[in-house]
């Protein structure tokens, strides 16, 4: 029997040997840490930063002790300390099984110690440099546990979160995710509920889920106690607000990030860097960053060096001057593993700063952090390098290598061994987390005036403090790997962390027999590109000739207009525009309408951003989480909305070509479209109205991608702009989508820097009557030095009679619009 001890601050309940901590962080969160110990474990969490509790109320029944706070109530059994969770209107949002559901089983945990003398193999995979060492001595270090928490899910509820895995599923009822980090894994800890609670598992260790034949169970390799928080909102923008307070708040990346970024494998020299971004501005094909991928060190000097190879950079300072005078933004690839003796292994070695390979810096330890960002700032960033690709954030993947992929377990072995022999077994999956974190504060330390913008292939709970984006790995280009992808990015922003993207296209386009994760499908043309090939009259014959690729390159493309970061990358077959025809010309077309509109929609983006970072409101979102009580909403796995107006519909299947640019006979050209009960939809293109609960065949011709508008519906549109921050006074269009209510708030600040943190931003926020049929701009809120003070905006409001547009000035006043006929 669980009797309280404790009701002041914390509520310790104990049981024999049994000790169940409660506490609030905040109104609507409670943590939950439960031992076998005689003590808790005191502890600072990598994850959690809020150290703040609130009070509570406690009452005790025969069976069990109720704990309240205004938003939420916690009954604990006195039987077997399991939990029930109520919101306060006293609906049950999750249970703990009858029996407890708190399980730790003991386990020791041992070390291994590394000579700085000891001999290292070293080699080179397809993912990089690798170094491990030949010998090294395992000694004991503690006691720990593994850990087992159980819950008892309703069964009209939806699951979502974990993090971007492989397999393409959506709702996770009835799966399971084994939870390491992999080249094509980005795991975070945390679950959220269709009813409007979720779970965050501060746990750095490996670990599965399961809902499914084995039960329904979150298991943890490795814990010095079992620590987690139940988190409530009867809104998304709610859940998410609970999910910051606990994690802080996202940060702000730079307005850029938001315009179209080209990358391939890989730019090799300036000249070839300078000859495509000047290519996209003589062609007026918005482009905002340009990415160069690995091996710019120095030749010859060793793997992950830091700083430019001066015989193919010879003045990085004048290359990156050159690319800001035509408002292009440079990305660089850096690596947390340094090989060959490069003079950033050396430093860091003699520091006593990497971790036992000699190889992988050691991202756990903050002087490593700090030497790591000298490293980069004096080699890359004081040349003008405005952005970080950090990749390979889980250092120690190692299961990439011949022709048959291991088998899930097996897989699991091999990576979570590799990481073990080098880092804590309870630490193993936020190396990301700790490596992002000193490239942030690194660069906010060196200027407040240059947001932070960290593309890395990791992550972890709470990795958003540090303005980072997620990429879903070296994936393959394939229409199945496109139609995963969907869900899985929808998995990984559900958990709260706001920003991902994809290699538009896949990164894998051909195909090799010998290597399991090179197993694209189209061959045709790919590989053996020259360096400056892309500029050459027959630049579409030196890339992938397969028309079947440049069909998904181009659906790939037009999916990824709508995610946070819209990025074209990969090998086998560049990406520039230019590969896929010319002008008047069908792919081309469809590559620069779907580029343009990107730029397009950069305010409406902007503020979906600004609202997760202010508000927790998610940009990418699950259908059934939006819309909780349409089943068949629960089941759409390859749609999603962007923030809560815009249902984005990929095309995941081929409508024109085959492989080897075979043409299809009889396809139609269209994609069935679920659109959600509750509201009604409009057809973004055409503008025509559907009711909710149904199904359409929205048209899909090659050039367009199924987008559908919720009811009640504002938009902010801006012109097409050859880079974001062009033609800053350009006019608006605000468009209008009857049938409910609606509000938007469109954000505005400087576009770069920290000035924003200090209040330095705008709010205009619009608001639909759908009565009165009226639209009122609110006056502005806020200011900033560079603001817009006077800007016209265009009203378009979709009614049945057609469009009816009205254009205004709008200097930061009141104006009302009514919808009348033009």
């Amino acid at each position: 029997m669980f009797q309280l001890e404790q009701r002041r601050g914390d509520a310790i309940f104990v049981s024999g040997a049994r000790r169940l901590r409660l506490s609030f962080p905040t109104e609507a969160t409670v943590r939950v840490t439960y031992t076998e110990d005689s003590a808790f474990a005191e502890r600072n969490s990598a994850i959690v930063i809020v150290r703040e509790h609130v009070s509570f109320s406690v009452e005790e029944e025969q069976d069990l002790y109720r704990l309240s706070t205004n938003a939420i109530e916690v009954s604990v059994s006195k039987a077997s300390g399991a939990l029930t969770v109520k919101d306060s209107q006293g609906k049950v949002l999750l249970q703990e099984p009858d029996r407890g559901g708190k399980w730790l089983t003991r386990k020791k945990v041992y070390r291994n110690l590394f000579s700085t003398t000891q001999a290292i193999t070293t080699g080179q995979s397809i993912d990089g440099a690798r170094a491990a060492a030949e010998s090294f001595e395992t000694v004991f270090d503690r006691e720990a546990f593994e850990a087992k928490l159980e819950f008892i899910f309703a069964e009209d509820e939806a699951l979502y979160g974990l993090g971007s895995h492989e397999e393409g599923y959506g709702n996770l009822r009835g799966r399971s995710r084994e939870l390491y980090q992999q080249n094509m894994k980005a795991v975070v800890p945390v679950l959220i509920s269709s009813r409007g609670y979720g779970v965050l598992l501060d746990c750095e260790s490996l670990m599965t889920f399961h809902d499914d034949a084995l039960g329904s169970y979150w298991w943890a390799d490795t814990v010095a106690e079992l620590d987690y928080y139940i988190f409530c909102g009867s809104t998304l923008e709610a859940l998410y607000g609970q999910y910051y307070d606990l994690t802080g708040k996202p940060a702000m990346l730079p307005k850029w990030a938001l315009g179209y970024v080209q990358s391939k494998e890989r730019y090799v020299n300036a000249e070839e860097l300078l000859a495509v971004a000047n290519e996209y501005r003589r062609r007026e094909i918005p482009l905002d960053c340009i990415v160069l991928d690995w091996k710019s060190w120095p030749n010859g000097s060793g793997w992950g060096q830091k700083s430019f190879d001066l015989a193919r950079f010879p003045d990085p300072s004048a290359m990156t001057r050159s690319l800001h005078n035509i408002d292009v933004h440079l990305m660089v690839s850096i690596w947390p593993i340094m090989a060959g003796g490069c003079e950033n292994q050396v430093e860091l070695q003699q520091k006593q700063q990497m971790l036992g390979n000699q190889s992988t810096y050691n991202a756990f330890d903050d002087t490593a952090r700090a030497t790591y960002w000298q490293q980069a700032k004096r080699g890359l960033f004081d040349h003008g390098v405005d952005a970080w690709w950090c990749d390979c954030t889980e250092p120690f993947e190692a299961d990439w290598a011949g022709a048959v992929k291991p088998e899930p377990h097996t897989r699991l072995r091999i990576n979570t061994d590799a990481a073990k022999r080098y880092i804590d077994e309870a630490r193993i999956n936020s190396f990301s987390l700790l490596h992002s974190q000193g490239i942030y504060d690194g660069q906010r330390s060196a200027t407040e005036d240059r947001r932070v913008l960290n593309l890395t292939r990791s992550s972890y709970a709470g990795q958003h403090r540090y303005g980072t984006i997620t990429w879903n790995g070296d994936i393959c280009g394939t229409w199945e790997t496109l139609r995963r992808c969907i869900p899985e990015g929808v998995n990984f922003c559900a958990t709260g962390e706001p920003f991902w993207t994809t290699d538009a296209g896949g990164f894998f386009v051909a195909n090799d027999p010998a290597l399991w994760f090179w197993s694209g499908d189209y061959n045709d043309g790919c590989r053996g590109l020259t360096p400056m090939d892309a500029l050459q009259p027959d630049a579409a014959d030196s890339g992938c000739r397969d028309k079947a690729f440049w069909e998904l390159y181009v659906r790939w493309m037009q999916y990824a207009c709508f995610l946070p970061m819209m990025r074209s990358h990969g090998t086998d077959a560049a990406r520039e525009i230019w590969r896929f025809g010319e002008p008047g010309e069908p792919f081309y077309d469809a590559l620069a309408a779907i580029i343009r509109l990107r730029s397009r929609l950069v305010p409406h983006l902007y503020s979906l951003m600004a609202a997760v970072c202010r508000t927790g409101a998610p940009m990418l979102r699950p259908l059934a989480l939006e819309f909780p009580d349409d089943p068949v909403a629960r089941q759409m796995d390859d749609t999603f909305l962007l923030g809560d107006s815009l249902l984005i519909a990929p095309v995941v299947e081929p409508m024109y070509y085959g492989r080897s640019s075979q043409q299809l006979e009889g396809r139609r050209h269209t994609r069935r479209v679920y659109l959600p009960a509750s509201s009604d939809w409009f057809d973004f293109w055409t503008g025509i109205p559907h009711a909710g609960g149904m199904w359409v065949n929205a048209d899909a011709p090659l050039q367009t991608i199924p987008v559908f508008v919720r009811s009640g519906s504002i938009l902010v549109l801006g012109p097409v702009r050859q880079f974001v921050g062009q033609f800053p006074e350009a006019p608006y269009t605000v468009h209008v989508y009857p049938g409910a209510n609606g509000t938007f708030t469109h954000y505005e600040d400087a576009g770069d820097g920290y000035a924003y943190e200090r209040g330095d931003y705008t709010l205009t926020h619009f608001r639909w009557d759908d009565s009165q049929q009226q639209l009122t701009v609110l006056p502005r809120e806020g200011s900033f030095p560079t603001m817009t003070a006077s800007r016209e905006l265009t009203i378009q409001i979709y009614a049945d009679a057609g469009v009816k547009t009205e254009t205004v000035r709008y200097d930061g006043a009141e104006v009302q619009i009514r919808c009348t006929e033009q």
